[in-house]
Order: C-alpha cells, then sequence, then structure tokens
C-alpha cells in the first residue's frame, strides 16, 4: 500500500507548518485537516445556571484557547470588568501568549506550566498564590483528575463550565479515501461514531497521540500502529514519516501495551542458565571445603596441645608461688635451731681437756 494522502483531524493548514511542508515536498503526498469537533461558548443563560459569580475569583485557569475566548466573552456579555491585579493560569506558554488578543500581556500577573495541568497545580499552591480563590475555566468535560489535583493541594476553587464540545458535521468526508488518519483527542472518536455509525477500519492506519485518544480508540475497538508521544515519535511529523517510508508498519512497545511475551521467555531461558551456574561451583565449593576441613585438623591438634600447656602452666604457677613460701619458712626455723647448739658444744670441749692434764 502506497502511502498519498493523509488526514490529520485538527484544524489547521499543512503549508503553515515546516514540518508537514518537508512532508509534502519530500515524499509528494497530501497532507489535509479537519477537525472532527468544535469548542463553542456556553450561552449566558447556560452559564448562569451554575451560579457562578466571576469577580469573587481573584486567579484563573485556562487549559485551551477556547476556553480563553469563551471565557472573555461571558464577561463581555455580563459586562464584568476584569481587574489588573487578576491572575491567569495558563497549562502552557504558548498558551499564555494567546491571552494578549483579549488583555494587555506585560501589565497582568501571568503564569504558566509546562503543559501538564499538574504543572499548574504547583504554581497554584506556592506561598504566594496560597490565599487565592481560583476559577477554573474549563469546557463541559472537565477531567475529575483536576478536582482531585486542586483538593490535594487545600486550594480554595471551584470549577465553572464555560464552553462545551460540538461534533462537526463530516458525512461530506470520504475516510476511505485516506491512508493515514491522525487523532489527537477522545472527542475525534465520539465524533466518528456518531458521523459514520457503521464505520470499519479496514486497512486505514490510525496515529493516536496521547493518552486519552488511545484509551478512546482502545475502548472502540480501534488499533492504532503508532502511539505516541514516545522517545521513538516525538511529534506526529516523525510518525507520519515512519508511516509513508514502511506502511506495515507497527511501533513495537506501544505505550498501553505490556511488553511483548518474547521478552517473557527470554528471562525465563535465562534464569535456568544462571540456576545451573550457581549449582555447579556450589559442589566444587563443598568439596573444596572438606578438603579444608581435613587440612585444618592439624590446627584442631594444635589448639588440644595448646589447651594442656595452658593446663599445666597453670598448676606450675601455683607451686611456684607457694612452694617458695614453705621452704622459706622452714630454713628461716632451722637456721635458729642450729645456731644455739653450736655454741654448746664449743664451750664443753674445752672444759674436758683441761680436767684430764690436771
Amino acid at each position: 500500500m502506497k502511502i498519498s494522502k493523509i488526514l490529520i483531524a485538527q484544524p489547521g493548514v499543512a503549508s503553515a507548518n515546516p514540518h508537514y511542508a518537508n512532508l509534502i515536498k519530500k515524499y509528494g503526498v497530501s497532507i489535509e485537516f479537519h477537525p472532527f469537533f468544535s469548542m463553542v461558548p456556553l450561552t449566558l443563560r447556560e452559564f448562569r445556571t451554575q451560579k457562578v459569580n466571576i469577580p469573587d475569583y481573584t486567579a484563573i485557569v485556562f487549559t485551551s484557547k477556547g476556553t480563553i475566548d469563551a471565557f472573555f466573552q461571558l464577561c463581555a456579555e455580563q459586562r464584568i470588568k476584569i481587574p489588573d491585579s487578576q491572575k491567569y493560569f495558563c497549562t502552557s506558554e504558548s498558551l499564555s501568549y494567546y491571552l494578549q488578543k483579549h488583555i494587555i500581556y506585560r501589565k497582568r500577573k501571568i503564569f504558566f506550566g509546562d503543559g501538564t495541568f499538574a504543572s499548574v497545580v504547583r504554581l497554584a499552591k506556592a506561598d504566594k498564590h496560597k490565599n487565592e480563590k481560583i476559577l477554573i475555566a474549563s469546557p463541559d468535560h472537565i477531567y475529575p483528575e483536576w478536582i482531585q489535583m486542586f483538593k490535594e493541594a487545600n486550594l480554595k476553587f471551584a470549577p465553572a463550565v464555560v464552553a462545551k464540545f460540538v461534533d462537526n458535521d463530516l458525512k461530506d468526508l470520504k475516510l476511505e479515501d485516506y491512508q493515514i488518519i491522525a487523532f489527537y483527542n477522545a472527542l475525534d472518536i465520539t465524533s466518528l461514531k456518531n458521523n459514520f455509525p457503521g464505520f470499519k477500519q479496514n486497512g486505514t492506519k490510525f496515529i493516536a497521540f496521547g493518552a486519552g485518544i488511545r484509551k478512546a480508540m482502545t475502548e472502540a475497538g480501534l488499533t492504532y500502529a503508532i502511539g505516541g508521544p514516545t522517545p521513538e515519535f516525538p511529534s506526529l511529523a516523525n510518525a507520519l514519516e515512519q508511516l509513508i517510508l514502511n506502511p506495515d508498519f507497527r511501533q513495537a512497545n506501544l505505550p498501553d501495551e505490556p511488553k511483548k511475551e518474547p521478552a517473557k521467555a527470554a528471562v525465563k531461558k535465562a534464569a535456568p542458565a544462571k540456576k545451573a551456574e550457581t549449582k555447579a561451583p556450589a559442589k566444587k565449593d563443598v568439596a573444596e571445603k572438606k578438603t579444608a576441613e581435613k587440612k585444618a585438623t592439624p590446627a584442631k591438634k594444635a589448639v588440644a596441645e595448646k589447651k594442656p600447656a595452658e593446663k599445666k602452666a597453670a598448676p606450675a604457677k601455683k607451686a611456684e608461688t607457694k612452694a617458695p613460701a614453705k621452704k622459706a619458712v622452714a630454713e628461716k626455723k632451722p637456721a635458729v635451731k642450729k645456731a644455739a647448739p653450736a655454741k654448746k658444744p664449743a664451750t664443753k670441749k674445752p672444759a674436758a681437756k683441761t680436767a684430764g692434764k690436771k
């Protein structure tokens, strides 16, 4: 199958984007833009049913250009003048620049995140904003997780629906003429079903950019060749070029799919190899330990020899301490007794000799 026509379910013009213009020039394909749904502001009557008083809030959160337009339109219809001290939180820098359409950008307190709603919550819960009363200007399909994030951050807030989504009329669009269709929003699938109740994908290649659209396609029983954004396909232009070069390409590991079975099988094979390696050395180690114990027997004898030596040495010390004490006493006592008789015989012998001479 050769790729010749591509449809992107968004408003826009291919020539305005250098990436798409390059694909057209390089591969000779046709790229068309056609939004599957539109965002329209609520009527004043619809908005008032929510009983939301805009001047009560000191900060506004915006998530799309459509909500910005709808919010300021409602303010104009109610003749509400937004004070200069009003704070604005936007999900991205590019979205914050869109505020220039309605306010003087350089004279306002504008803060923007990294493209995610979580980044807006992190900004809003900073110490300098913790006392603000925040109004989340949202479309009619506000995500429950957004509300949960603000609750967990202990912020003073309230959601307000300022716009609603409506399906565009796509009945004049022949989807079978396109080899690739790229979707960005879960509402694209809702519009697809409403406009084409009996639609079948057949050989059409779908690209799904975003977690919401991937989930919606899976629930609708549709398959996509590439899901993004991923490190491999950071932009739609990268994904389109891959399918133009290889129409049969399918992403190896889709973002929402578990790892494939071959990877698990490889792990199972590797596991026995490790066990075999560990068991073999274990037997050798046991044999080595036994030989080591045999060699170590002399050491036990040496220990045995040391112990008796220590026992003999102990009595030797006792004998040395007691024996000298007894001998010393014995030597002192006879020395006194012998000294006394030595003097007596010395006096008796000379006396006998002198008596014989007379």
